[in-house]
């Protein structure tokens, strides 16, 4: 900084602390702080003239001025395209002239209004906008150019008012709503004392403040022995934890509503009373909880049977259905809405028929027998049993059936319990697919292994020892590697969504073409549906194609990938030129007989057919000229949601 900037500064600094205690001063009305500050603005600035404008629909508005200028006087006003601030509030910073009439930044007709030659001005904001400006001005001109520090002094006096303007604003308001709050208060004392309901407010810490005199014909007390304690007082034990819940929910700034507590009465009995309850804020904070009160007793003892009834049964998240047992066909009577979930026959549907109607071709006949027994012996019975869904997707379904009696103890109705588990059975055996086939495997190739390691220390001329035990051991990891993948994927949980087959068939062959490049790699799209499953479905067409390539002994194989509709499904079709899946492993795959499953290569079928089976769809191989894997899964169409394409898992042995 120059010496001469130096100067300026200290001698500046009087008139900087007068603006600064002038607006520090809160008792102090904001007028005076501005006069206070403009006065010091002159002085320090050297100018006659200074105001305070405000800018309102295209006009400027003098609201505070010091100095004798017949134009610049609070009242008075001008066309804001008359005025000297008309620039400064465009402009980012200040605006200093100092000699206006050459000034192309003052137009003609502010000068020849006001006629002043020297001008400073900085724009005031408050809350975020323009409210007007701060300018010092002078009818001469100046010698010299207004100074950088001139500058930072007025936009200083700028900040200090819109602050002092926030403030104003702030504390009306704060008048206004607590006039609004006494008000709101009176007008809510009058209308409680007269509510057959009990009204009430409390403090953030829980002690009543106000009871309304509803309370003596709910509870049995007096209104008044009531203020000061704590509401939880009058609940009982049970009861308490939910109102201090409720409680807290409130103090955070959210209602509450229809929360029902139980309270005790004055005579020792327990009433229930239905709560409605908003928070009062001061300033953004809580400061006080007020609320209505409703005496629900005998509305909720006639409900309580009724609700017991009705949320077991139709609101129950595992099917309930309710049987004639006088009738000799126990048709259907009743079923809730969770039956229609699991196996898409609606109550309408099912009502006057025989759950046998979810039997199938393999549903086990014993399990059958199980159940006719219990019905015919009016007992109790549970097990589990592949039924059929409406559409024909196998599932497996825990059944228990119960036998309801009449006072008389005769079986009038069996209560029929259903739960789909065919997420639990379906890891249960691939989880005991996984372990034969490792202990299978593992037994196979350590044979070879130890075959040859007899050879170690007296090798045969025609083979090479290591390589032969390094291709066993090299089986067995990725065998293991499968293993581990597949059960990772059946551990994860199901998230079926929406898979476009023209972005992700492309995207997952595409690096498998690259690493074959002999071969050909075909992609064809005949569907404008997106297909509903998991992200999964990529590794398992990556698993389909890889293993046309790997496992053909040409290296110009050609696999053709085509996506097309059938029906409410997509169809996805690998088919390749190779030498064909062996037909025990085609077999294994279709039929779900694993235990003649051998190879790490099936293994990576059984990824294929898991991932397929977990969305509701099917996986089929077949040997024509070649290998033809199709996997089928549900569509999903563009005005359809993933909630409502989604379908549950199949059995996985299918």
């Amino acid at each position: 900084m120059s010496s001469s900037s130096t100067s300026e500064t200290n001698s500046s600094a009087p008139a900087r602390e007068r603006v600064y205690e002038a607006f520090a001063d809160r008792s102090r009305p904001l007028s005076d702080a501005v006069k206070t500050a403009l006065s010091a603005g002159c002085e320090r600035l050297d100018l006659s003239v200074g105001f305070l404008t405000g800018i309102d629909d295209g006009r400027q508005y003098i609201e505070e001025a010091v100095g004798d200028h017949p134009e610049i006087r609070p009242g008075t006003e001008c066309p804001l395209s008359e005025a000297y601030c008309r620039r400064t509030v465009e402009i980012d910073g200040q605006l200093s002239i100092q000699d206006a009439a050459a000034a192309p930044e003052i137009a003609d007709a502010a000068y020849d209004r006001f006629g002043l030659g020297a001008y400073v001005g900085s724009k005031v904001v408050a809350d975020d906008e323009v409210y007007g400006t701060v300018c010092f001005a002078d009818e001469k001109q100046r010698d010299e150019p207004f100074t950088e520090a001139d500058e930072l002094f007025v936009e200083l006096v700028a900040r200090l008012v819109g602050r002092g303007i926030e403030q104003r604003a702030y504390e009306r308001e704060r008048t206004e709503r607590t006039a609004q709050l006494s008000a709101e208060k009176r007008r809510f004392e009058g209308i409680a004392e007269n509510s057959f309901d009990v009204i009430f407010r409390v403090d953030t810490e829980g002690r009543l403040t106000y009871v309304s005199k509803a309370v003596e014909r709910v509870l049995g007390y007096d209104p008044d022995t009531l203020v000061g304690d704590t509401f939880s007082a009058y609940l009982t034990p049970t009861a308490t934890a939910d109102a201090l819940e409720s409680f807290d929910t409130l103090l955070a700034g959210e209602s509450i509503q229809g929360i029902e507590l139980t309270f005790e009465h004055r005579d020792g009995s327990e009433v229930v009373v239905e709560v409605n309850a908003t928070p009062i804020f001061d300033d953004g904070t809580v400061t006080a909880i007020q609320g209505v009160g409703r005496d629900i007793t005998e509305r909720r003892e006639r409900e309580r049977q009724l609700r017991i009834r009705t949320r077991a049964m139709a609101e129950a998240e595992v099917p309930i259905t309710i049987a004639d047992a006088t009738d000799p066909n126990n048709p259907i009577t009743y079923a809730n809405d969770a039956f229609e979930t699991v196996t898409g026959y609606s109550p309408a549907e099912i009502t006057g028929r025989n759950c046998r109607i979810l039997q199938g071709p393999e549903t086990d006949p014993d399990d059958v027998a199980r159940l006719a027994a219990g019905i015919a012996e009016q007992r109790a019975v549970t097990t589990e049993i592949l039924n059929y869904r409406q559409d024909g997707s196998p599932f497996w379904n825990r059944v228990t059936i119960t036998p309801v009696e009449n006072d008389d103890g005769d079986v009038t109705h069996y209560l029929g319990f259903q739960q789909d588990v065919t997420d639990s059975k379906r890891s249960e055996r691939l989880i005991g697919l996984l372990n034969r086939v490792l202990r299978h495997n593992l037994r196979n190739e350590l044979t070879i292994i130890q075959g040859y390691a007899e050879f170690i220390d007296d090798p045969p001329p025609d083979t090479d020892v290591a390589a032969s035990i390094r291709r066993p051991v090299d089986r067995l990891l990725d065998l293991s590697e499968k293993a581990r993948e597949l059960e990772s994927y059946a551990r994860r949980d199901r998230r079926p969504t929406r898979l476009d087959p023209g972005l992700f068939l492309p995207a997952t062959t595409a690096p498998l073409q690259e690493a074959h490049p002999a071969a050909t790699v075909e992609v064809t799209v005949r569907t404008d549906r997106d297909i509903c499953a998991g992200a999964e479905l990529e590794r398992a067409v990556e698993e389909l194609v890889t293993n046309a390539l790997e496992h053909d002994p040409k290296p110009e194989t050609t696999v053709e990938i085509t996506a097309r509709d059938a029906g409410e499904w997509v169809e996805i079709e690998v088919r390749d030129d190779g030498p064909g899946i062996p037909p025990m492993e085609a077999r294994v795959v279709e039929t779900g007989e694993e235990t003649e499953l051998q190879h790490g290569k099936g293994l990576g079928l059984w990824l294929v057919n898991w991932t397929a089976t977990r969305y509701g769809g099917s996986f089929q191989i077949t040997d024509e000229d070649g290998t033809v894997a199709t996997l089928r899964l549900p569509a999903i169409t563009d005005d359809q949601t993933v909630e409502a394409a989604a379908r549950r898992p199949t059995v996985l042995f299918r």
